[in-house]
């Protein structure tokens, strides 16, 4: 790299990139019919591993938020607008 103009960012190599977006609907197709608690815990606890290993940008959070917000009632967004925002924190 000669200079900055020209870098590629691709983050860390030896991880591949996640879909957080594919990610979220295969947790709640396993949790189909159960407790949505269990559903948010696992999406939460799989986020932030990714979140501390630096494989989960603010981008791809915001990412989430847009894809699953329009679903759900406002309730349920400022619920997950509050996990987003503790994740984003990290």
């Amino acid at each position: 790299m000669k200079d900055f103009a020209n870098y590629e960012g691709r983050g860390r190599q030896d991880t591949p990139p996640v879909d957080w977006t594919a990610e979220a609907q295969r947790a709640a197709e396993r949790y189909n019919g159960r407790n949505e608690g269990e559903l948010i815990r696992e999406i939460y606890a799989r986020a932030a591993a990714s979140r501390r290993a630096g494989t989960l940008s603010d981008a791809e959070i915001d990412g989430f938020y847009n894809t699953f917000a329009p679903m759900l009632d406002a309730g349920k967004r400022k619920r997950l607008q509050k996990l987003l925002a503790q994740l984003k924190s990290m």
